[in-house]
Parts: C-alpha cells; sequence; structure tokens
C-alpha cells in the first residue's frame, strides 16, 4: 500500500541543466568519438523504447495467437480484426512518413509537413468511417 509519494523535480532540472552544459564542450570532445558510436546509442535508445509504443504492442499482437494475447485494455474492448485493421493502417501512415523523409529527392522532402497536417483529418474523418468511434476511443486511449 502506497502511503506517500514526494515528488521532486530537481533531479529532472540537473539533467537538464547537465543537457545545456553539454553545449559547452561540442566542439572538442564529441569531434572526437566516431560517428557510428552514436549511430550504435541512438539504435540503442530507440530499440529500448520501443516496448513503451502501444503501436509497436500492437504489431507484435499480429504475430502472435490470439490465446496468448496479454492483457492490454484495448484487447479485452475491441475485436482482433480491427486491432489488426488498425494497425495496418497506422503502418501505412508511418510508410508514407518515412517515404517522404527519408526520400531522395529535396522536392519531396518539403512535402514532409504536409502529410503531417494530412494526417489530422485522416485519423478525425477517415478512420471513423472505417472503425466505430468506441474501437477508435479504446485503441487511442491509455486506459
Amino acid at each position: 500500500k502506497v502511503v506517500y509519494v514526494r515528488e521532486t523535480r530537481l533531479t529532472t532540472l540537473f539533467s537538464h541543466i547537465l543537457i545545456g552544459a553539454s553545449v559547452l564542450i561540442i566542439p572538442d570532445p564529441l569531434n572526437r568519438v566516431p560517428i557510428p558510436v552514436f549511430y550504435g546509442l541512438f539504435i540503442f535508445l530507440a530499440i529500448t523504447a520501443l516496448g513503451e509504443f502501444q503501436m509497436w504492442e500492437r504489431f507484435v499482437l499480429i504475430f502472435t495467437e490470439q490465446t496468448l494475447y496479454p492483457p492490454f485494455h484495448y484487447v479485452r474492448r475491441v475485436p482482433q480484426k480491427i486491432i489488426h485493421c488498425f494497425t495496418l493502417l497506422q503502418l501505412l501512415q508511418l510508410g508514407l512518413l518515412c517515404l517522404v523523409s527519408f526520400g531522395g529527392s529535396a522536392y519531396l522532402k518539403m512535402f514532409f509537413p504536409f502529410v503531417i497536417i494530412l494526417l489530422m483529418p485522416i485519423r478525425e474523418k477517415v478512420l471513423p468511417t472505417l472503425i466505430s468511434e468506441r474501437h477508435l476511443s479504446a485503441l487511442d486511449g491509455e486506459h
């Protein structure tokens, strides 16, 4: 039983101060670190953060047997077919974003803000025609 929680913001404050102070050392020490080391660090951070994303959890569910599904809140409220449909639609949107942002043409990269803006009407207008609002709220929400 939790009796008392003391919230402290000192850790966050100190970490942000150290991040800001690192700007002062960028020219010399960071130039000595090879670029592949940074790539490895960023890949490690990305892979370790994957477990916290609901989209990744739903992507893994595509390859998991239904009897082995973990007890996520949306698994109990939304049918399997709709969960997979929603996940595939989000993966298509992510693929479009990657195509535009990592595309070789500079002209294609200029459309990145428009694609981001286009995602809002897709979510608000297109998805409710494909998936019921009750299921969308269960898939979007944390609880």
